[in-house]
C-alpha cells in the first residue's frame, strides 16, 4: 500500500525495526490474502498500518530475532500467526514482519509454509465462531457459504464434534463439502433453497453476505446466529444474534496447525509469487477467487 491514494502496488518498504520486548522479527515465507485486506487498504479496519506499508495480517515464516522476555521462540523457529494490530506498522506481504510473540504459534514440521499461511485468519474465525455458538454433539448448524475458506474449515471443525452441518454452496462444491463432513449441501443459486432444507436449526453461521435475514427464520426459537459479515439481524423469538470479529489467539492456532499437519484439517490454498500480490488482491476483493484461498510466497 503506497500512501494516501491507497494504491496496492509493488514497492520498497523500510525494514521493520528490531524487536522490542515481547516481539519477534520474522522472515516471511508465505502470507495469506483475504477479503479483509480491502478493509486494511481502505482504512475500515485500523491495524496500525503506516504507509508505505505491506498489507497482510497472517502468514508463516522463520524467526530471525527475538526481543527481550521472549522464551517460547528462538532464531530459526518456524511460526505462523494472525497479527492485528501490527506493531511494526507493516504487514506480512513483505520479506520481514514484526509481530508479538504471544500471537505466534509454532509451525509443525509437517506443515509447509503455504498451508501454514493459509490457516490463521480463516481458521481462527471458524474456531472462534463455533466456540461462541457452543453447540453440542447431535445439534444442527446451518453455514452459509460453506464452500469458501472459512466455511470449509468450519464444516470440518463442527463435524469433528459430531455437529450436524447443512451448508449452502455452489453445486460444484457439494461433493467436496460432503467429503469434509457436511451432512447436506444446498445450492445457493436456487432462490428457493430455504424451502429445501429442514428448519429448526440450533444455530446459523453466516459467512455469505446478505444471508443473515434469510437464515434467521430457519433457526429454532432460542437458537443462536453468528454473522461474520457484520449484518447480524435484530434478535427475535429468543434467538441470540451477534457479529463476530476475529482475534489473534496462539493457543487455538497451535491446535489447528497440528490438525492441519496431521491431515485431519484439510485446506487447498493457491500459491502465487509475491510479485503477483496486486493482481491477487484484485481477484480476492472483487470476488473472483472462486472460493480459493490465495497465498503469496517469496519464491
Amino acid at each position: 500500500m503506497s500512501g494516501a491514494e491507497k494504491e496496492v502496488a509493488l514497492l520498497e518498504v523500510p525494514d521493520p525495526s528490531s524487536p522490542g520486548p515481547g516481539q519477534i522479527l520474522v522472515a516471511v515465507e508465505a502470507a495469506g490474502v483475504g477479503p479483509w485486506d480491502e478493509l486494511l487498504n481502505g482504512g475500515s479496519w485500523d491495524v496500525g498500518l503506516r504507509p508505505p506499508a505491506a498489507l497482510g495480517v497472517e502468514g508463516a515464516g522463520k524467526v530471525l530475532v527475538v526481543g527481550a522476555g521472549v522464551s517460547r521462540f528462538a532464531a530459526g523457529d518456524r511460526v505462523l500467526a494472525h497479527e492485528a494490530p501490527l506493531p511494526g506498522g507493516s504487514g506480512f506481504w513483505a520479506e520481514r514482519v514484526l509481530i508479538n510473540a504471544d500471537h505466534a504459534a509454532a509451525c509443525p514440521p509437517a506443515l509447509d509454509a503455504v498451508h501454514a499461511a493459509a490457516l490463521p485468519v480463516n481458521g481462527l474465525t471458524a474456531w472462534q465462531a463455533l466456540e461462541k455458538l457452543d453447540l453440542s454433539p447431535g445439534q444442527r448448524l446451518l453455514i452459509t457459504n460453506g464452500g469458501g475458506a472459512t466455511g470449509a474449515l468450519a464444516i470440518q471443525l463442527a463435524a469433528a464434534k459430531d455437529i450436524e452441518v447443512t451448508a449452502t454452496a455452489s453445486a460444484a462444491a457439494a461433493e467436496r463439502l460432503l467429503g469434509l463432513g457436511a451432512r447436506e449441501v444446498v445450492d445457493y443459486h436456487d432462490p428457493h433453497w430455504p424451502a429445501a432444507v429442514r428448519g429448526g436449526f440450533d444455530a446459523a453461521l453466516i459467512i455469505a453476505t446478505g444471508t443473515a435475514e434469510t437464515a434467521l427464520p430457519l433457526v429454532r426459537d432460542g437458537g443462536r446466529l453468528c454473522s461474520l459479515t457484520s449484518d447480524a439481524p435484530a434478535e427475535e423469538r429468543g434467538i441470540t444474534s451477534w457479529d463476530l470479529y476475529v482475534e489473534p489467539n496462539a493457543t487455538q492456532l497451535v491446535q489447528m496447525a497440528e490438525q492441519a499437519a496431521a491431515g485431519t484439517l484439510q485446506q487447498a490454498p493457491e500459491p502465487l509469487p509475491l510479485s503477483e500480490g496486486p493482481a491477487a488482491f484484485a481477484r480476492v476483493v472483487s470476488g473472483r477467487a472462486a472460493g480459493k484461498k490465495i497465498v503469496l510466497t517469496q519464491a
